[in-house]
């Protein structure tokens, strides 16, 4: 499938995005920014390679800590599915009752794909209370519990009678109060970006509708993605293997216009991919710094349901570590990365800031770093312990533990979230 679906077909922008979504690219200009803060150019911080070990030693600590067996998962949004020690993918299947593994493989990438895209930042305020169980979360995990119990109530369907989907008409008619009313948002329980989310919601079904061949000709659903990558043709049995970055791959290229960002290149979306002045690139990709950290995240949520397909995921490590405010706080908190002025810490940012472009760019680079650092400390190489399974184990809890102890949860810096980037 072409870029055209998007542009009025101009090749050169067109192969421009198309090297902006790999993540060679992502890590090559991440790259680029770690060495010259290393060399003392950056505008914004300073690396102390000194406290690269102790950074990894708290996360290698902490992953014994979670893991004390050694068995670490990926990173991915079914860690947070299971809040409160819940199998809720078992619960799922119960609702689905006995259906070929197919359509419970479907059922798991819907939920799985809106999930995610309702998966930013909500704010220190915020709490949301199981019906069943009384019991509560916050953050993360009250996200993923809230978006479950939505998905299935049948809020992202457009049919009644089948309930436990998402398909474009059901997105496409999300209204911000909907998704208030099933986060129990109130005056004394306010959430971060909730009209941003719901506008995300309603683009995916747009660019749904609009992309039949890969969504759906009947009922355009987001595990059109899924059927398409392990049985691309009617007669085709289901593929024994797939790439991770073919996953993410697909999803870029299906999904960049639904992210609201506007950067783009002559027409060409390119989502999570910002401007920073000391990047060099070839073409019309100089200048630009690839993270698409929402879809990467998405792309290791997705290699679950897949690998329950029974289909072998390879390839892992080609995706990234995600820069978002956990990975690049225990950067920060951890003396890693340092503001060249404290006061920046008290300043609100925008996600298009140079500041703000950089912090992502150098968590990106680092995580790397910490990883093989980590890796060393468990004893473990890359193939028994992937960058997703240290995100996990993991820099991710412990840039959440070093917020907790120093910020009662808070982010490191002030960026301004519409709920679609952090």
């Amino acid at each position: 499938m072409s870029d055209a679906h998007f542009v009025g077909g101009n090749p050169r922008a067109e192969e421009a995005a198309t090297i902006l979504r790999r993540t060679h690219t992502v890590r090559e200009r991440c790259r680029q920014l770690l060495d010259r803060a290393r060399a003392g150019q950056s505008r914004w911080f300073t690396v102390d390679d000194g406290a690269l070990p102790g950074t990894a030693r708290l996360v290698a600590d902490l992953t014994r800590q979670r893991y004390p067996k050694g068995h670490i998962p990926f990173h991915s949004r079914w860690r947070h599915l299971e809040a409160g020690g819940v199998d809720r993918r078992a619960q799922l299947e119960r609702l689905l009752g006995d259906v070929p593994k197919a359509v419970r493989g479907e059922a798991m990438f819907d939920l799985t794909f809106v999930s995610v895209l309702l998966d930013a930042g909500a704010g220190p305020d915020w709490k949301y209370v199981e019906p069943a169980t009384g019991q509560a979360y916050t953050r993360s995990e009250g996200l993923a519990v809230a978006s479950f119990h939505a998905f299935t109530s049948g809020l992202f369907s457009s049919d009644r009678n089948h309930p436990l989907r998402v398909d474009a008409e059901g997105l496409r008619s999300v209204l911000t109060d909907h998704l208030a009313g099933v986060f129990q948002v109130r005056e004394n329980n306010t959430m971060v970006g909730l009209e941003g989310r719901a506008i995300l919601l309603r683009r995916l079904g747009e660019v749904m509708q609009e992309q039949p061949e890969v969504f759906g000709q009947v009922v355009p659903r987001p595990s059109g993605i899924y059927t398409q990558i392990l049985s691309p043709a009617p007669d085709v049995p289901y593929t024994a293997d797939v790439a991770a970055h073919d996953v993410l791959s697909q999803i870029l290229l299906t999904c960049s216009g639904i992210w609201p960002s506007g950067n783009e290149i002559d027409g060409v979306p390119l989502g999570d991919c910002w401007r920073h002045e000391a990047v060099r690139g070839e073409g019309l990709t100089d200048g630009w710094v690839p993270f698409h950290k929402l879809s990467q995240w998405l792309t290791y949520s997705l290699l679950e349901p897949i690998a329950w397909s029974g289909v072998q995921v390879r390839g892992v490590d080609q995706l990234t570590g995600l820069p978002e405010y956990r990975n690049g706080g225990l950067l920060l908190d951890g003396g890693v990365l340092r503001l060249r002025d404290e006061g920046m810490a008290q300043q609100t940012w925008q996600a298009g800031d140079e500041l703000v472009v950089e912090w992502r760019a150098l968590t990106v680079a680092l995580l790397d770093e910490v990883a093989v650092e980590v890796r060393k400390l468990l004893h473990l190489d890359a193939e028994r312990l992937p960058l997703a399974c240290v995100l996990e184990g993991g820099t991710w809890a412990a840039g959440r533990e070093l917020a907790a102890k120093h910020r009662n949860g808070l982010p490191p810096l002030k960026i301004a979230s519409d709920g679609t980037l952090f």
